[in-house]
């Protein structure tokens, strides 16, 4: 079962941005370069895994479920 796709190109790079944080903030924690508490670093990798995820296949479930799509943003900017 394929999704279609719905996040567009500056929503892509948005995702890969904050999803490359999320991951850099993760294994900060758990290299106590960060002083938050060890369980944000699960959190935070979870966050980062869903926007790198989602950048990846250019599907989103939570836009589908709400009906929004980012990549007809893309063409009306042209």
């Amino acid at each position: 079962m394929s999704m279609e796709k719905n996040v567009g190109g500056t929503d892509r790079q948005i995702r890969t941005l904050l999803g490359g944080l999320a991951g850099a903030v993760s294994l900060a924690i758990l290299a106590n370069v960060i002083s938050l508490p060890a369980l944000l670093s699960p959190v935070f990798g979870v966050i980062a895994l869903m926007m790198l995820g989602t950048a990846a296949t250019g599907s989103c479930g939570m836009y589908t479920l709400v009906g929004m799509d980012t990549c007809s943003m893309d063409s009306k900017a042209r």
